[in-house]
């Protein structure tokens, strides 16, 4: 199981638009066969922070979901267009 946690930064006038970006990527991206969770969420005393929580089988599943026509267009063509920052956190199971 791969968990990883991004955590991204917008505008604020970019706020509507990130939303909705955020909520076509979450729907495709549950529907991969490898993907066994993708959560986004915006801080509650940030709201212009993302932070996602995203789970897939295994790395084979983490790359297929990086090469989806989804992927392509709200991530690299979307999110990246729009972040000012963005961290990435690799999860381990702790049980």
């Amino acid at each position: 199981m791969i968990s990883i946690l991004v955590w991204l930064k917008f505008a604020p006038e970019d706020r509507a638009e990130v939303a909705e970006i955020l909520r076509e990527l979450a729907v495709a991206s549950r529907k991969e066969p490898g993907c066994t969770a993708f959560f986004p969420h915006h801080l509650q005393e940030d709201p212009d922070t993302v932070v996602i929580y995203e789970q897939y089988r295994d790395e084979q599943a983490q790359a297929e979901h990086r090469g989806t026509a989804h992927y392509k267009k709200y991530v690299t063509g979307g999110l990246y267009q729009k972040m000012r920052e963005r961290t990435l956190q690799n999860l381990i199971a702790a049980v």
